[in-house]
């Protein structure tokens, strides 16, 4: 895989009493490398009504992958198979507490896509929040836009 990548990011929340879910979509350019037998994807991503970037690291193998933001937005999340794991979540508004309880962590490796499958329950300060997928799709920039 090339060092400059498109990163489709797909996220969906099952939230508790409400009908439906909460379907999110991110396509960016990255930059992807591999080290130690980890693979990592770099990314910007602005929010809205501020100028400042928030970085973004993804790093994953095996049955663990951890998402690192720095920036407007801070923290350190662990996304590790069969485990609960505790941070907290920086933001402009306020420090929360969040917990991860981790169900599944599925990642695919193909010559030219790189695919990362989540799922996850998500606590706010110790109360169930929602229960979540993420599906991290890795290609090269000249394949055109991740869509699956």
């Amino acid at each position: 895989m090339q060092k400059e990548v498109l990163l489709t990011l797909k996220g969906l929340q099952f939230a508790v009493n409400e009908e439906g879910a909460e379907a999110l979509e991110t396509i960016t350019p990255a930059e992807y490398f591999k080290k130690n037998e980890s693979h990592y994807v770099i990314y910007e991503e602005l929010m809205e009504g501020f100028s400042e970037p928030t970085k973004n690291i993804i790093k994953f193998k095996g049955s663990q992958m951890e998402v690192t933001k720095k920036g407007l937005m801070n923290v350190h999340m662990v996304f590790e198979e069969k485990k609960k794991n505790m941070t907290s979540y920086v933001t402009p508004y306020g420090n929360i507490l969040i917990g991860i309880d981790t169900a599944k962590v599925d990642i695919k490796e193909e010559e030219d896509q790189i695919s990362v499958k989540v799922k996850y329950v998500l606590e706010a300060n110790y109360e169930h929040l929602a229960d979540c997928k993420i599906a991290v799709d890795i290609r090269p920039r000249e394949d055109g836009i991740c869509l699956q």
